[in-house]
């Protein structure tokens, strides 16, 4: 008699689980193209502007300005995907914002007005949030399983780190070996190029909810005003560290190594994320959220205590190394929380709005963190990422006990 014995596969967990899924490389290489110029746009212009106009300070408005635009526009741009549909709207704005960095490419090395700068990169605020559109895709693959979007979101958390980690570092690279448009051409190109692969996937594409679909504004949903305040505090403690560890290092005689410093801290943010993505979480995100703030807060102490007692510049960055690894938690988890507190019909704007919550904490912290450095030097100034990880928490407890039942 036959043997009617069925050999099953063994069930794939973690990253293999997810990969597995129809479509989902395909959206995720897309993806990560679009979304690595994220980390290029920003020191591609400084040093593009700089070079060109010999001054700092205007490239710095300029930047600022496209930052203050995209915190403005993004939400209004995240609520037509919601309501369209991502591939609808995400390409026509990615045209945009791309003819915007040639407009500023073009002005720039062709000596037009300055004006002409400001008025060519506020184009670039109809760049669209390919990381919450991605995130938005996988919420929507792995609608009920939820350990499955655990590990999802911690993928994405650590893409993100990847960018800004190797993003400035490869922008640097093109303004200087090639010419100084360099890093701005070849972030344009990218960000084209990323998006249309990734619109291109449609058969994981959320599907689109129109306006008769349109449920009351996230800034209304129970729990989530605490919780997009607590993203601005934790943009603080970001923008406030990167200032001051420049600071710190200039005061060593080694500015050039500032760049890699805090490449230690991201890479430690990442690998923190790919290992907590591959862990089944404990107890429910509302629990797990004032946990990882609390590590953070705790970990953020390293970097003071490094320049405080040593001085030592290898010593800071084996500090931001392993103070790195509570971010990605931390991050991932709220953002655990964005999705499920943000209405039906609203969830790339409800993570739009998280991220504009942190992209406004931090040009805080960084203003915070320059401030304090001149008035008390760049070792004491680490207290103002520590003061700010110390005010995610509270808000994060707060939110914990104002989360919906």
């Amino acid at each position: 008699m036959a043997d009617t014995t069925i050999i099953r596969r063994p069930e794939r967990r973690g990253y293999l689980r997810l990969f597995s899924i129809p479509g989902a490389r395909a959206f995720t290489l897309g993806n990560l193209i679009a979304r690595f110029p994220q980390g290029m746009f920003g020191i591609s212009a400084v040093i593009m502007i700089s070079g060109a106009r010999g001054s700092y300070a205007l490239a710095g408005a300029v930047t600022a300005t496209g930052l203050v635009a995209n915190a403005v526009v993004g939400p209004w741009s995240a609520r037509l995907v919601d309501r369209y549909g991502q591939a609808r709207i995400a390409v026509p704005a990615t045209a945009v914002s791309a003819c915007g960095s040639l407009a500023l490419l073009s002005c720039v090395h062709f000596g037009a007005p300055d004006w002409t700068l400001f008025a060519a990169y506020l184009a670039s605020a109809t760049t669209p949030n390919t990381g919450g559109m991605s995130r938005a895709r996988w919420a929507h693959l792995l609608r009920d399983d939820p350990d499955a979007l655990h590990t999802a979101n911690s993928f994405e958390q650590a893409a993100d780190e990847l960018c800004y980690m190797l993003g400035p570092v490869i922008a640097a690279f093109l303004c200087g070996s090639l010419f100084p448009e360099a890093g701005t051409l070849v972030s344009a190109v990218l960000m084209v190029t990323g998006v249309l692969i990734f619109a291109a996937q449609r058969a994981t594409e959320p599907p689109a909810h129109g306006p008769a679909r349109a449920t009351r504004s996230p800034l209304r949903a129970p729990g989530m005003p605490p919780l997009l305040i607590c993203f601005l505090a934790t943009g603080a403690v970001f923008g406030s560290l990167e200032v001051v560890t420049v600071a710190f290092a200039d005061a060593q005689g080694h500015k050039t190594w500032a760049g890699g410093v805090l490449a230690l801290q991201a890479a430690g943010s990442c690998a923190a994320g790919l290992v907590y993505g591959a862990l089944k979480p404990a107890g429910p995100a509302e629990r797990r959220h004032p946990l990882c703030v609390a590590a953070m807060a705790v970990l953020m102490t390293l970097p003071l205590l490094a320049a405080a007692l040593t001085g030592s510049l290898y010593v800071l960055g084996g500090a931001l190394l392993i103070a790195g690894m509570a971010t990605a938690p931390t991050m991932v988890t709220g953002m655990t929380l964005v999705q499920r507190r943000t209405p039906a019909g609203r969830l790339n704007e409800g993570m739009t709005l998280a991220v504009t919550g942190l992209l406004g904490g931090i040009a805080a912290g960084s203003a915070s963190g320059g401030a304090a450095v001149e008035h008390w030097g760049p070792t004491a100034a680490y207290a103002v990422p520590v003061t700010a990880a110390a005010t995610a928490l509270l808000l994060s407890l707060y939110g914990c006990v104002r989360a919906p039942k």
